[in-house]
C-alpha cells in the first residue's frame, strides 16, 4: 500500500509563484486582456529553436520531416525515459548524426538520471562514443556526467532535473553548460527575470557565447517537483529518477480517513495526474520571455504525435516571426493537437496559476486513434504507388491512412484512388493486395494504419 501525504511547503519557490501575495503579483502583472506585460522581442533576433523528442527511429524521421531544429534522445539506460520507449543502442548514434546533419538538425543525447558509482564506466563509454560520433551536446544533470562531457570537450546542456530557478544557479552551471532547461514550475515572469539578467550581466557558457534558457513546451507533466518523483521506486522499486516510471499517478485513487474508515469525497479521483503541459496558445508570450529553446515531451510517445506536434510548434514559430501569428491560427493549431495523444491541455506554471490542472480520465483524450490495416510490401518509384498486404481492419477510398516505419517516419493523408489485386476498387479487406498511390516510399518495415475517431 502506498501512503501519500499531500502539504503546502511555505518556504519553497512554490509559495513565491503560486500563493499569496506574489499569487496576486502575478496577475497584477497581466493586462486586461491577459497578456504578460513583456517587452518585445527584436524581430531581427536569433530565431527560436524547436527540439522534438526521438524515442526511435519512426519518430525521428517524424522529427526531421515536421521542421525540427534539433532531436534529444536517450541511448539503452541512463535517461528518464529508459524504460518508456524502445531508444537507441549505442551503434545507432553515428546513424543518428548522419540523418540529422543532413537536415542540418542538431543532436542532443540525453544522459539525466541519477548516476551511482558503477554506472561511471558506462557513462564515459557513451560519452566517448557520442564524441565520436559527432553528437552536438549532451544533456545532463549529475556532476560526474557534466565533469566527463567537459573534460572530453563535449557540449553541455543542464537537465531540468537540477532545478535551476534563479540566475545565481544559471552563472554557477556557465562553467560548465551551454544551455540551461530551466525548472518546469517557474513562471514566465520569473523566466523573463532570468533571461534579463543573463543578458545584463552578459553570463557566458564555455563557448563564449551567451547562455541560453530552454523550457518545455508542450507534452506530460509530472506531479513532483520538475520530474523528481518516489513514488515509484516505494511501490514497485522501480526508479522515476532512473528512467524507470511506473506512472503511479496517472491512476485513480481514493482518500479515507484512517481512523473512521470514512472516504472523503474529492472531485476527481484522478487527484495526481495533471493534463498535458501545452503553450501554443500563448506562444508570443513565451517568445517574449527571451526562451531561445522550446523542448517539445515526448521520447515514449508514437510518431505521428511526435510529427503532428512538432508541425504545430513549426508553423507557430515561424508565424510570430512573420507577423502572422492569430487567434484563428491558434485555434487550428489546437484542433490539431487534440488528434494525438494528450490528457487534456494546461498552460502548466507559465501563467501564475495555483497548483495543477488534474486529467480527468486514465490515458489520452486524443480525439483521434489509429488502428492497424496491414504492412508495406512494394514501392514502384516510377509510378509512385505502394502495394499494401491488408492483414486487418478494412480501408476504402476516403479514408484517412498513416503510414510509419524507421526511414518513413510518420506520414498522413487521405486514399482518393486504390487498387485491389490489380483492379480498381472502393474498398480492400483482410488477406487483399492494395496498391495506393503515394508521394512517398514505402518499405518493407513500414506499417499501415487507419485514422479514425477516438
Amino acid at each position: 500500500m502506498i501512503f501519500v501525504t499531500f502539504y503546502w511547503k511555505p518556504d519553497s519557490y512554490f509559495c513565491s509563484v503560486f500563493s499569496g501575495a506574489n499569487a496576486s503579483e502575478e496577475i497584477g502583472n497581466k493586462e486586461a486582456n491577459g497578456k504578460l506585460k513583456v517587452k518585445k522581442m527584436k524581430r531581427g533576433s536569433e530565431k527560436m529553436e524547436l527540439m522534438a523528442p526521438a524515442g526511435n527511429f519512426e519518430s525521428l524521421q517524424a522529427a526531421l520531416d515536421n521542421g525540427a531544429d534539433s532531436v534529444y534522445f536517450g541511448v539503452e539506460q541512463l535517461n528518464m525515459r529508459a524504460r518508456a520507449s524502445i531508444n537507441f543502442t549505442i551503434d545507432d548514434l553515428p546513424e543518428i548524426v548522419k540523418r540529422c546533419e543532413k537536415n542540418n538538425v542538431r543532436t542532443y543525447l540525453t544522459l539525466n538520471t541519477i548516476i551511482y558509482d558503477h554506472d561511471i564506466s558506462l557513462i564515459k563509454t557513451l560519452l566517448a562514443k557520442a564524441k565520436e560520433a559527432g553528437i552536438t551536446a549532451v544533456i545532463a544533470s549529475d556532476q560526474a556526467v557534466i565533469a566527463s562531457a567537459r573534460s572530453m570537450d563535449l557540449a553541455v546542456h543542464i537537465s531540468t532535473q537540477l532545478n535551476i530557478t534563479n540566475v545565481e544557479t544559471v552563472k554557477f552551471y556557465s562553467l560548465f553548460a551551454e544551455t540551461m532547461v530551466l525548472s518546469r514550475e517557474l513562471s514566465l515572469r520569473q523566466v523573463k527575470m532570468i533571461t534579463d539578467q543573463i543578458e545584463k550581466e552578459q553570463i557566458k557558457g564555455p563557448s563564449g557565447e551567451l547562455v541560453k534558457v530552454e523550457i518545455f513546451g508542450h507534452g506530460a507533466l509530472c506531479m513532483a517537483v520538475s520530474g523528481k518523483c518516489y513514488l515509484s521506486l516505494h511501490s514497485h522499486n522501480s526508479s522515476a529518477n532512473r528512467g524507470a516510471c511506473k506512472q503511479n499517478c496517472r491512476k485513480k485513487y481514493t482518500v479515507v480517513d484512517q481512523e473512521s474508515g470514512f472516504e472523503i469525497e474529492i472531485d476527481n479521483e484522478f487527484m495526481m495526474s495533471p493534463k498535458d503541459l501545452c503553450t501554443i496558445n500563448f506562444f508570443d508570450e513565451v517568445l517574449e520571455a527571451g526562451v531561445q529553446v522550446l523542448k517539445i515531451e515526448g521520447r515514449g510517445r508514437a510518431p505521428e504525435y511526435v510529427a503532428t506536434v512538432t508541425k504545430a510548434y513549426r508553423e507557430a514559430i515561424d508565424s510570430w516571426y512573420e507577423g502572422t501569428y492569430s487567434e484563428e491560427k491558434v485555434q487550428g493549431w489546437m484542433e490539431r493537437l487534440s488528434t494525438v495523444y494528450n490528457r487534456g491541455f494546461w498552460s502548466g506554471y507559465y501563467l501564475g496559476q495555483k497548483l495543477g490542472e488534474w486529467s480527468k480520465t486514465s490515458g489520452s483524450q486524443a480525439t483521434q486513434k489509429k488502428v492497424y490495416v496491414g504492412k508495406g510490401m512494394h514501392y514502384f518509384p516510377k509510378a509512385g504507388i505502394a502495394e499494401f498486404k491488408i492483414e486487418a481492419f478494412d480501408i476504402k477510398k476516403g479514408d484517412k491512412i498513416l503510414v510509419t516505419g524507421p526511414s518513413t517516419g510518420a506520414q498522413e493523408l487521405v486514399i482518393e484512388e486504390m487498387l485491389v489485386n490489380d483492379l480498381a476498387s472502393e474498398a480492400a479487406k483482410k488477406g487483399d493486395s492494395c496498391t495506393i498511390k503515394l508521394p512517398f516510399r514505402v518499405r518493407l518495415s513500414d506499417k499501415l494504419y487507419k485514422l479514425v475517431e477516438a
